[in-house]
């Protein structure tokens, strides 16, 4: 018992718990008592983070991207791609692979309310069962909201403004319905996305003690998306039939003052798209509940166009691609005897990707993807330790051709193992090991040949369709406790990572990617709570509180070193810091304050950045009213307007310098309509009802 103290006491978890468990065994005791099991802000579990959106304001009061880009130890740039404790992301939504990335993925998730979010995962250790595409990690995006027997509905609201150099408005709103009987449930949730953003874009070319400004640009963007979200469910007897179908679709424009040596132009772009997901999913039960079959098939296509114009010129794009993706796969999972808590699963995924572009209606790029999956994993657990041991096989059949050649050929069968071990000192302190082996596939929109973003005279970015696959091998080491506090260690080492490159010839720069052949990722980090009482109060009398962590006043201090190592370069690390704030003021009113800062001279790949990155401090307010059925959040983001990026190119006499007008004023609502049944229980979430959500393992 005093090792476990120690350890307490270190992590200063046990302040955020041990009264929380007494209070338990009393409510036990006391059998009318009503339990209501409050969500936690932020959970730890052995191969994962979550983050409740729903109740956090100063999360949800604006985009996804802009509430990812505030959550300890995630990286969110045009530069570094999505990482997470320095490994890449793959992006699902409510279980799914989005299939989408760099600046088509940031597009999306700008379009969409972070109010429309019940929660995020980070899966930092993915098992056999997700696909092993997912490269170092999943970030998957959780919509899915609760049915309950009868009609219920949840409207909310955001309105923020932006005043760098004049007001620019974002607007979004969504409702929530759904409603279920003995015989089916049904879901809807819609909403519509306004947004008007700026940035500033400088790129200078150092020469003879001096910079030369290559191009420079003031960009107005005006963002219009609209999503619905639909689910049915049927249950026959213990099986069940889910139907899901997702509908996005965005329509952006941007306006551009462009200058440079010897032109300048007024530029227009408009780009559109289409994002169709549908899903059935067949959930066969058993007797024994812990013993499960699930049959799925999704089938997706993404469409998008652009259109570039120059003012008075002939230098004008006119771009579209089609993306095609459907899926069978199936899962099965039985407890295995010799174990109390042991499980033997199992399944296979067969998956076939169409991806085709077109430039000025002439086909430049048809890439066809083939994948035929298999895995096991076995879980064991003998007294405070518990084993995960799994693999997955793979076979790729990747073949294509661009309008003037075929692509390089990628067929072959791969083996990707899993293993994980665990020791629990008590039920909230754990620490674990865990390796796993794991691909990445090029991304379609970093194949597509075609410029999608912008260009001008002295500026061109490409994609680069010989791009070749990314092996990763990932080890991390973690000591957790009462889920906020941790330290950990991570590595992840890739071949043929793809990375992003500026290229120089005289003033003309051209923005692409290409493969590193070796890329090893370091990752060190500590998350800490530190309840404001401790310095009134002291250690012991702490201890003894009875304290609610999402309720009280407390400082969540983050801090993470990377360091990437790139073969034939001399690299340096950086520091991640995140400070989160929560104090309960008066009235119940709840003030968040979260500071962000990435210290300057830090590769990220193939960029060192020369001043702090992500610096920035976003304020909220938020109260509850009316029964806790209306909810009001005023946020303040990014108050002293420091938040800017500026990268040198490696090799490249290239210095990049962004600004964009993250500094914004708002408020969001979210009002729950009264019912009449205040009573009623609620039942599963309908949307992407998995047949391992209780254990906290999505579906792939």
């Amino acid at each position: 018992m005093k090792k476990i103290y120690f350890l307490q006491a270190f992590l200063l978890g046990a302040l955020l718990s041990t009264s929380a468990q007494e209070t338990n065994k009393k409510v036990e005791e006391l059998k009318e008592v009503t339990i209501i099991k409050s969500k936690k802000a932020i959970e730890q579990r052995a191969d994962r983070t979550i983050f409740d959106f729903a109740n956090q304001p100063s999360l949800n009061s604006g985009s996804v991207l802009e509430g990812l880009k505030k959550l300890p130890g995630l990286i969110a740039s045009d530069i570094a791609g999505m990482m997470y404790q320095g490994k890449q992301l793959d992006v699902f939504m409510d279980g799914r692979p989005l299939n989408i990335s760099s600046n088509e993925l940031n597009g999306f998730l700008e379009g969409m309310p972070a109010n429309a979010i019940e929660k995020i995962e980070i899966i930092t250790q993915p098992g056999a069962e997700f696909p092993a595409t997912s490269g170092g990690a999943i970030l998957n995006i959780i919509t899915n909201k609760n049915a309950k027997n009868f009609l219920s509905a949840t409207y909310t609201n955001s309105v923020n403004v932006t005043n760098y150099d004049h007001l620019r408005w974002r607007v979004n709103n969504s409702v929530l319905l759904n409603a279920k009987n003995k015989y089916f449930g049904w879901q809807l949730n819609m909403g519509q996305n306004y947004r008007e953003n700026a940035v500033w874009a400088t790129l200078y070319k150092e020469e003879n003690g001096g910079q030369t400004v290559i191009t420079s640009t003031a960009t107005d963007r005006t963002g219009r998306s609209n999503f619905l979200k639909s689910a049915l469910t049927f249950d026959f007897k213990k099986d069940r039939l889910l139907l899901n179908y997702d509908l996005n679709h965005n329509n952006n424009g941007n306006a551009t003052l462009t200058n440079g040596p010897g032109f300048s132009s007024q530029d227009q772009s408009d780009s559109k798209g289409w994002r169709q997901d549908a899903v059935a999913t067949y959930q066969k039960r058993f007797t024994d509940k812990t013993k499960k079959l699930d049959f799925r098939y999704n089938f997706n296509r993404n469409q998008n166009s652009f259109i570039f114009n120059t003012t008075g010129s002939t230098f004008n794009l006119e771009n579209s691609s089609d993306q095609k993706l459907s899926n069978l796969k199936f899962d099965y999972s039985q407890p295995i005897a010799f174990s109390d808590e042991g499980k033997l699963s199992f399944g296979s995924l067969y998956e076939v990707l169409s991806f085709q572009t077109q430039n000025r209606n002439v086909i430049n790029l048809d890439y066809q993807r083939k994948t035929t999956a298999g895995y096991f994993e076995f879980q064991t657990k003998f007294s405070s330790l518990s084993f995960i041991l799994g693999g997955r096989a793979e076979d790729y059949n990747i073949t294509g051709k661009t309008d003037t050649n075929d692509l390089t050929p990628f067929k072959q069968f791969r083996f990707f193992p899993n293993a994980s071990a665990q020791y629990n000192f008590d039920k909230s302190i754990f620490f674990n090991l865990n390796y796993n082996k794991k691909i990445t596939l090029p991304s379609t929109s970093a194949l597509n040949p075609n410029n999608t973003t912008y260009q001008n005279q002295n500026v061109t970015t490409i994609g680069n369709p010989n791009l070749q696959p990314t092996i990763y091998d990932n080890y991390e080491v973690k000591l957790s406790a009462y889920d906020y506090a941790f330290i950990g260690y991570s590595l992840s080492s890739a071949k043929n990572q793809v990375i992003q490159r500026l290229s120089l010839n005289s003033n003309n720069v051209v923005n692409t990617n290409e493969n590193a052949p070796e890329v090893k990722v370091h990752n060190f980090n500590i998350g800490l709570p530190i309840p404001y009482m401790l310095f009134t109060k002291g250690l012991t009398e702490t201890l003894k509180m009875n304290v609610n962590p999402d309720e009280m006043n407390f400082l969540f201090v983050y801090a993470g070193y990377q360091l990437h190592q790139l073969p034939t370069i001399e690299t340096k690390g950086f520091w991640v810091y995140n400070l989160i704030s929560q104090m309960v003021l008066p009235s119940k009113i709840k003030f968040v304050a979260n500071f962000s800062y990435i210290t300057a001279k830090g590769n990220y790949y193939y960029f060192i950045a020369n001043k702090p990155f992500n610096n920035t401090l976003d304020l909220s307010f938020s109260k509850k009213f009316l029964n806790d059925q209306l909810s009001v959040s005023i946020n303040l983001d990014d108050v002293f307007n420091t938040n800017q990026s500026e990268f040198m190119a490696f090799n490249t006499p290239l210095l990049s310098n962004n600004k964009l007008d993250t500094r914004r004023f708002g408020f969001s609502i979210n009002y729950k309509i009264p019912t009449k049944n205040k009573l009623a229980k609620e039942t599963p979430i309908l949307l992407n009802n998995d047949k391992k959500e209780e254990t906290g393992i999505i579906g792939n």
